[in-house]
């Protein structure tokens, strides 16, 4: 009897040692549902991705696979040697600045810009090995890691409302309330509210259900199509081994490449706060454990991600999800990981999944994230202004890295004209002068 069950013994030991679930106070179970959670609230990169980098000229079907890949290698290697909650994938910002801007504006071709995204992170990796920005992010003070935390809660907060079509563009008011009769912005709104009321309950496996809910009443209704199980993946020729590294490595893109670094550099760092924060890992300093590893993987899996065409690889905020879930461990990462190598086989199955039917798991991420805005000394308005720039200044510039770089200098200003510049750290001085020069010489 004993012999039959040391296989399973010896599973659950392994799973043990390696992720240490019972000191986090989670199980393999819990994990698995807040990796698979996590995974349908990203999965959407695989298709977005190959579509915004198709502007750029990229070969689509090739551009699914590597994004695939890369998310698959990056979120499996964070829960493996960071043991943390974090999944990876290509960055959506860098993506889009590089399609639209440096590719569709400037006219540089993708090849030159993907060049010039590998560089900045390789940027990014000497920063990481010279422990700057482990000295960067252990140096943040208080207002603005919670306004870091609560401005990434309120941008996908915005995200998910976008989704689900509860909110749209309008060119008069910026947004406004989106076509509430629809069926599509119903079941989103359905997904929400299945989600808190479970979670009410103390219900772990609520966004999972409300995905699951939602997808199928889809279906139903023929919004939702099957258009099959299994699929091929393609070749990735016409990408992998075509990023021009000579040609990027030029002054005139210096520029480029810089914004590069630091926009990823602040994103990356940001939801790796925000996350760890939310999952109850970080002390008060904002340190998490393992930050060397964590911030190592990030970085090997940038070069990495734009060596092979998928633009810069970061920590997403969709991770989140996993851990309103219970998701504690590495453990969450790696299941991750393994279900963006099946997608590159079941892309037809994957695709089944509408944005509508994960809008109501981002909106939840973004009450909890927000929730945090508490801790803020809210009649001390040298860190109150801050907080209160870098949370909201996301959202309305639809930028990450644009909310923290304003609460940085906004801390400066309000700490050096109340006469407390006493309270000001080098490394938050620093940064607000970088983000000085970039504005006036980069923008």
């Amino acid at each position: 009897m004993s012999q039959q069950q040391t296989p399973l013994a010896e599973k659950q030991g392994l799973l043990e040692r390696v992720f240490k679930l019972r000191e986090h106070g989670t199980n393999a179970r819990t994990e698995v549902i807040a990796g698979f959670t996590t995974f349908l609230t990203m999965v959407y990169i695989v298709f977005v991705n190959p579509q915004i980098l198709g502007a750029a000229g990229m070969d689509t079907q090739a551009v699914f696979v590597t994004t695939c890949l890369i998310a698959a290698v990056g979120s499996i290697l964070m829960g493996l040697f960071a043991n943390l909650p974090v999944a990876l994938a290509p960055a959506m910002g860098l993506n889009a600045f590089f399609a639209f801007v440096v590719v569709g504006a400037m006219g540089v071709s993708w090849q030159v810009g993907m060049g010039a995204i590998f560089w900045g992170a390789v940027g990014l990796l000497i920063l990481t090995l010279l422990r700057v920005r482990y000295w960067i992010i252990a140096n943040i003070p208080l207002s603005l890691r919670v306004g870091i935390t609560s401005g990434i809660g309120l941008f996908i907060g915005m995200m998910g409302l976008k989704n689900a079509g509860v909110i749209v563009a309008n060119t008069d008011t910026l947004v406004s309330i989106g076509d509430l009769t629809s069926h599509s912005v119903l079941l989103g709104i359905l997904g929400f509210f299945i989600i808190v009321i479970l979670a009410s309950r103390n219900f772990h496996a609520a966004v999972l259900v409300s995905i699951v809910v939602t997808t199928v009443l889809g279906l139903l209704l023929g919004d939702v199509h099957y258009n099959g199980i299994v699929s091929a993946p393609p070749s990735v020729t016409s990408v992998v081994g075509q990023v021009d590294l000579a040609g990027s490595l030029n002054m005139a893109l210096a520029g480029i490449i810089f914004s590069f670094m630091l926009v990823n550099l602040f994103d990356s760092s940001g939801t790796l706060i925000g996350v760890t924060d939310k999952a109850g890992l970080t002390d008060a300093k904002g340190q998490f454990p393992r930050m060397k590893q964590a911030l190592l993987v990030d970085s090997i899996s940038s070069v990495a991600g734009s060596f092979i065409g998928t633009s810069s690889i970061t920590a997403y905020i969709e991770s989140t999800s996993g851990v309103s879930v219970g998701g504690r461990t590495g453990m969450m990462a790696v299941v991750v990981g393994l279900l963006f190598v099946l997608v590159i086989f079941l892309s037809p199955l994957a695709s089944m999944v509408p944005t509508y039917a994960a809008a109501g798991a981002l909106i939840y991420v973004g009450v909890l994230m927000t929730s945090s805005l508490a801790r803020v000394k809210w009649d001390d308005l040298t860190e109150a202004v801050p907080a209160f720039i870098t949370a909201v200044m996301m959202p309305f510039s639809f930028s990450i890295t644009e909310g923290i770089a304003l609460g940085f200098i906004t801390y400066c200003i309000m700490k050096i004209f109340t006469g407390r510049w006493r309270d000001l750290s080098l490394c938050v001085a620093i940064v607000a002068l970088l983000f000085i020069l970039k504005i006036a010489f980069v923008d």
